[in-house]
C-alpha cells in the first residue's frame, strides 16, 4: 500500500509567471439531466488569476449548473489540502486544479475520476503529446489548462555581431557559444539553471526518450542515471568547463538583468517564456527573436514541456456528469480558451487555438515582429508523451539538490544522476513501491 506524497517538486517560476501575467456552447455527448429547481453546485479549486471571468460564462452558458470557485493556495497549498481531504474523508472539491506532474500521484491514491465516458470526444482538439499526461488509454482524469513546450529565444544582435545562425542541432549550440564566448568573454550561451530548476532539466532530457521511472506491471523501473542521462551529463558538463556557459539560479533580478544586458545569447523556454520575457527585459526590445529547440537527431523533431496544468475531476465528487461538464467546457469551449490566451495570458492547449491566424500570426514589437508564436505551436505538437513519477515532486527535489551539489563542487553532473538514482530507489522502497 503507498503512502501518500506530499509534493515539494520547485515550480515557483510558472506560478510566479501567472501572477506577474495577470457564448454558450454545451459539451456534447454529456446527459442531459433533470435537475431540481436548485442548480447544482459543482466546487473548483484553483489559483488560476481572474478565473472568475470564464467561470461566470460557464455559468450563464449552464443554469442547471453553478461553479463555486475557491482559492485554497497556490501550488503546493492546494495539493496539501487536498491530500488532507483525502485522508479526513471529507471536504473535497469535485475539481481540482492539478499540474501534470502531479496527476500520477494522486492517481496512485484512487483519488481521480474516470471522465473517458464524456472527454474521448474531445481527444482530437489537443495535441497528442499534451493528451497523453491527462489520459492513460481510454481513462481520462483530467482535462488540459495550459501547456510549457519548449523552443530557443535568442538575441539576434548577438548572433548577427558573431556570425551565429540558429542552431539547429545540440552540436552546433555548443559550437556557436564556445564561438560568442571566446570572442566575448562577457557573454555566456545561455544559463542553465541545474540546481533550481529540476523540471527545466527534465524538460531538455524529455525529447532524449528519458523514462526515469517507468512501470513494468506492478513494478517500479527506475534507470535515471541511464545511457541517455550521461550522455546529457558529459554534454553540459564540457559547456561548464569550457565557460561558455553560467550555471546560476534564474528568475531574479540578475537573471532578468543578464537577459536584458546581453549577458545571455539565449533562453532555452517554454511556451510562457515570450509573454514573460517581455516583462522582465523591457529595454532589449526587438532584438529577440524565437527559434526550433535544438535537436540530437537532426532527422527527427521532438521536444519537451515546462510546466503546464490541467482541471481534474476528483472521485469523491457526488456529481460526476456535472463535474466532468465543468472541466471539459471550461478547457474546450473557443470563448473560455480564447480568453485564457488574452486575460490569464496562458499558452494555448487546443488545437484551433494553436493553429488560429490571430493568436499564431502575432507579431510583437518585442520580438521583432517575429511569429514568434508559430515557433512554440510547432513545437507543441511535438512533444513526446512522458509517464511521470508517482513521486514526481520527490523526483524534482533530488534532482535540484544533487545537481546543486554538483554545480557546487561535489563531483561531475554524472555523479549527481547516481546520487539521484539511489536516493529515488531508497525512497520507493519506503514508500512501499516494489523495485523492478
Amino acid at each position: 500500500m503507498t503512502k501518500i506524497f506530499n509534493p515539494l517538486g520547485r515550480m515557483m517560476q510558472r506560478r510566479d509567471f501567472l501572477k506577474v501575467a495577470g457564448a454558450s456552447v454545451v459539451v456534447a455527448g454529456l446527459p442531459a439531466a433533470v435537475r431540481g429547481a436548485e442548480p447544482v453546485k459543482v466546487l473548483v479549486w484553483s489559483w488560476v488569476p481572474n478565473l472568475q471571468l470564464e467561470v461566470d460564462m460557464f455559468n450563464a452558458a449552464h443554469p442547471g449548473i453553478r461553479i463555486e470557485l475557491v482559492n485554497p493556495g497556490q501550488g503546493d497549498p492546494l495539493y496539501n489540502a487536498l491530500r488532507a481531504g483525502l485522508q479526513a474523508g471529507s471536504g473535497l472539491p469535485d475539481v481540482a486544479q492539478i499540474e501534470y506532474q502531479h496527476l500520477e500521484s494522486f492517481r496512485q491514491v484512487n483519488a481521480l475520476a474516470d471522465i473517458g465516458q464524456y472527454a474521448n470526444a474531445h481527444k482530437g482538439e489537443f495535441p497528442e503529446g499534451l493528451w497523453a499526461q491527462v489520459a492513460m488509454g481510454d481513462v481520462v482524469n483530467a482535462t488540459p489548462q495550459d501547456y510549457g513546450p519548449m523552443a530557443m529565444l535568442y538575441r539576434k544582435d548577438i548572433f548577427d555581431k558573431h556570425g551565429i545562425t540558429p542552431p539547429t542541432t545540440w552540436a552546433e549550440f555548443a559550437d556557436a557559444g564556445k564561438k560568442i564566448h571566446a570572442a566575448d568573454p562577457t557573454v555566456f550561451m545561455t544559463d542553465a539553471p541545474f540546481g533550481a530548476n529540476a523540471d527545466w532539466v527534465l524538460g531538455l532530457l524529455w525529447p532524449m526518450g528519458w523514462k526515469p521511472v517507468s512501470r513494468d506491471g506492478d513494478k517500479l523501473v527506475i534507470r535515471i542515471n541511464d545511457k541517455i542521462a550521461k550522455d546529457f551529463a558529459a554534454y553540459w558538463q564540457d559547456l561548464i568547463i569550457a565557460g561558455v556557459i553560467e550555471t546560476k539560479p534564474g528568475f531574479n533580478n540578475e537573471w532578468y538583468t543578464g537577459l536584458d544586458s546581453g549577458r545571455y545569447a539565449t533562453w532555452l523556454a517554454a511556451g510562457w517564456g515570450p509573454l514573460f520575457l517581455t516583462s522582465v527585459a523591457k529595454t532589449s526590445v526587438g532584438k529577440w527573436r524565437a527559434a526550433d529547440l535544438p535537436q540530437w537527431d537532426a532527422s527527427k523533431f521532438v521536444t519537451g514541456a515546462w510546466g503546464g496544468s490541467s482541471l481534474a475531476v476528483m472521485k469523491a465528487t457526488q456529481h460526476l456528469p456535472e463535474a466532468a461538464e465543468v472541466a471539459i467546457w471550461l478547457n474546450t469551449n473557443p470563448e473560455a480558451t480564447k480568453l485564457y490566451t488574452t486575460k490569464q495570458n496562458f499558452f494555448p492547449c487546443t488545437n484551433a487555438l494553436l493553429s488560429s491566424p490571430e493568436w499564431a500570426s502575432a507579431k510583437p514589437e518585442f520580438f521583432g515582429g517575429q511569429e514568434v508564436n508559430k515557433v512554440f505551436a510547432k513545437s507543441a505538437s511535438a512533444v513526446a508523451p512522458f509517464e511521470w513519477s508517482p513521486f514526481q515532486g520527490f523526483l524534482y527535489q533530488s534532482m535540484s539538490d544533487e545537481f546543486g551539489a554538483s554545480i557546487s563542487g561535489k563531483g561531475t553532473l554524472s555523479d549527481a544522476f547516481d546520487r539521484v538514482q539511489d536516493a529515488v530507489v531508497t525512497y520507493a522502497k519506503d514508500q512501499g513501491f516494489t523495485v523492478a
